[in-house]
């Protein structure tokens, strides 16, 4: 399909500009959120030393393939803004690039309620309250934060960037005390029992199947830079700044994870109230490690919910802006901020709060669904740079590589395609779900242009999501499936 350069309205003021530090610093702002504070206990009930060993090597060597396409992608295809969903539709035509782009837009919406869960679940552990953070009152402190940080967001990309900047080292910082001292109060006899698993982890293969969603939605803000090359002072910066925030991020995420079992058993891991990094320090060193660790979460989710919100609000400016999501969503304020974008990502956060009050368990449905929503955003992207190197597309022009890419390649469309299968039916239909009613904004958007709603291809991709949310719904209603 022939690129389409992103337009710019005449009241839009020109992008800002972001050095190399500033984009690898929201990669890792957007990877180093609340994840990390939740990897002990959820490791715990699904594997112990060996198997976690073995879903981090997975993870790691998928998702460093996927920052390796981003890479590849960014250099090959410059002019393709917003990452994730440009490279979609470039690939596979609007529908299924108007889809990419909701998709992603929708997992970083929901995994900002998922901050908002997890910090008010961190504060009913003095407060009760507030619940495991799904409670009445938690709802509406939650709320009333959410419409704060529209403000403060809406102020423009130079002070929200600034802020991240400081909020990322601040909340790096405590992760890697929590390491340190767990190691130095590590006990070796407990960390023999763990390696094995416990009795009810099952085979070493669903064992790490079950670890897949929540590596995912550590990793996620890998792409952060690629949503951002718009802003980037050097295109090859897009890149470099993608492999820099992996690379800084990986040991951290699978070191918090195998130090724990050192300090519990995974039974009693498995247990503990979230965020579980303070559990287990709090077993280390005392009450106060629960405090410490509490503490750094809070900046750390702040910090991650400031990136997160900018990178959903660019996805829909930059999609409305090549006219695949409706004219609204395109229009930018004198500080450079897709302000409606971002309105309308504010809006969708409050309504699944709203939704999560009904969840038998707000916060792993969260974050689970949002790494679910971000699968078909990710692979597509893979499949879209496996094109590309099968087609030998820009290779004429630049062999250089082609051996290289084609291995990178396929194994990130493997990868992403066993996530696919790991992620399981219930999010797979929960995904379908939300995707198909977004299709009101795509037939907005060929009204607008005076085009035909849907071609014949696309139709079979309509009628699949229509009766992918339908089966999702069924599911729902006679209790297969449970929110």
């Amino acid at each position: 399909m022939t690129e389409q350069k992103t337009t710019t309205e005449p009241t839009q003021s020109a992008a800002v500009k972001l050095s190399l530090i500033t984009m690898t610093g929201m990669v890792v702002g957007s990877m180093v959120g609340a994840g990390v504070f939740s990897l002990p206990r959820r490791f715990a009930q699904e594997t112990g030393v060996a198997g976690a060993l073995i879903a981090w090597s997975i993870a790691g060597a998928g998702m460093l393939m996927l920052a390796f396409v981003f890479q590849l992608l960014a250099n090959r295809k410059p002019k393709l803004d917003a990452g994730v969903y440009a490279y979609a539709k470039a690939g596979f035509g609007e529908y299924l690039g108007f889809f990419s782009a909701f998709g992603y837009w929708a997992s970083a919406a929901v995994g900002l309620v998922f901050y908002w869960v997890f910090i008010m679940s961190t504060i009913g552990a003095v407060v009760p309250a507030f619940g495991n953070g799904d409670t009445v009152l938690a709802i509406g402190i939650s709320s009333v934060a959410l419409w704060g940080f529209f403000l403060l967001i809406r102020r423009g990309i130079k002070e929200a960037a600034a802020i991240n900047r400081i909020v990322t080292v601040a909340k790096v910082v405590p992760i890697i005390i929590f390491i340190l001292l767990a190691l130095f109060a590590l006990k070796p006899d407990v960390f023999a029992a763990n390696w094995g698993g416990a009795d009810y982890a099952g085979s070493l293969f669903d064992q790490v199947r079950g670890t897949m969603l929540v590596t995912v939605f550590v990793f996620l803000g890998v792409e952060g830079a690629s949503t951002y090359s718009r802003h980037a002072k050097r295109r090859a910066d897009v890149g470099r700044a993608t492999i820099l925030g992996f690379v800084s991020v990986f040991a951290v995420f699978a070191s918090v994870t195998i130090v724990s079992y050192g300090i519990l058993p995974m039974g009693e891991i498995a247990k503990l109230r979230q965020p579980s990094m303070a559990g287990v320090l709090e077993a280390a060193v005392g009450p106060w490690g629960a405090w410490f660790v509490s503490i750094g979460l809070i900046v750390s989710v702040l910090g991650a919910y400031l990136a997160w919100s900018l990178m959903a609000a660019e996805v829909l400016f930059v999609a409305a802006q090549d006219h695949d999501m409706p004219r609204f969503l395109g229009r930018a304020n004198k500080q450079d901020v897709p302000v409606n974008a971002l309105l309308l990502t504010a809006l969708f956060v409050q309504a699944v709060l709203v939704i999560l009050y009904f969840a038998h368990n707000a916060l792993d449905l969260a974050l689970d669904l949002t790494s679910a929503l971000t699968l078909i955003p990710f692979f597509l992207a893979a499949l879209y740079a496996l094109k590309l190197v099968l087609t030998r597309e820009t290779y004429r022009e630049q062999p250089r590589g082609w051996g290289g890419d084609l291995v990178v390649t396929i194994l990130a469309t493997v990868y992403t395609a066993f996530l696919l299968f790991a992620a399981g039916l219930t999010f797979v239909l929960l995904s379908f779900i939300v995707y198909a009613p977004a299709t009101i904004l795509f037939v907005m958007v060929r009204r607008e242009q005076g085009r035909r709603l849907f071609s014949g291809r696309e139709l079979v991709i309509l009628a699949i999501s229509v009766l992918g949310a339908i089966a999702g719904i069924v599911a729902l209603s006679v209790g297969w499936i449970r929110l």
